[in-house]
């Protein structure tokens, strides 16, 4: 069956060169290499903009915003429910931090960013765990 949410996330992750194993990935573990690339993204932007080279975190701003972008256009809106638009204005407000971020050159933003999605990875982390542990129970394990 043909997931455009899927493809469109896919597509956005492709964009940021971070390609190791994305094909062959659930749309489970693709939203976690998503908030990966993301972390390390804000990471990166958070160390060049310490170390005073502004063309380099720029470029790191620029790929978090668009691997968070891929996230917020892979939400289901309609079959998601309150929880897809909550995750919908959470997406908007950390895009518009890290804009801030970068005009402002301010670590803190970035740090709230990281602090938010460290968050929202951890719940999603969960997911999976839970889903193996129902899996071994299934099969007996």
């Amino acid at each position: 069956m043909h997931n455009p949410n899927r493809n469109t996330a896919l597509s956005h992750y492709r964009n940021v060169s971070t390609t190791t194993g994305v094909e062959g990935a659930s749309p489970h573990r693709l939203i976690q290499m998503l908030m990966e690339g993301a972390l390390e993204k804000v990471a990166a932007a958070r160390g060049a903009m310490i170390h005073g080279n502004m063309a380099e975190k720029g470029r790191q701003i620029s790929w978090a915003i668009s691997i968070i972008s891929g996230l917020q256009a892979s939400l289901d809106l309609e079959q998601g429910g309150e929880l897809s638009r909550n995750l919908d204005a959470l997406y908007d407000y950390m895009v518009r931090r890290l804009g801030e971020a970068g005009a402002r050159n301010d670590p803190a933003l970035l740090d709230e960013v990281s602090g938010l999605l460290l968050e929202l990875k951890q719940g999603w982390d969960g997911i999976a765990d839970a889903g193996e542990e129902i899996r071994a129970v299934a099969n007996g394990g």
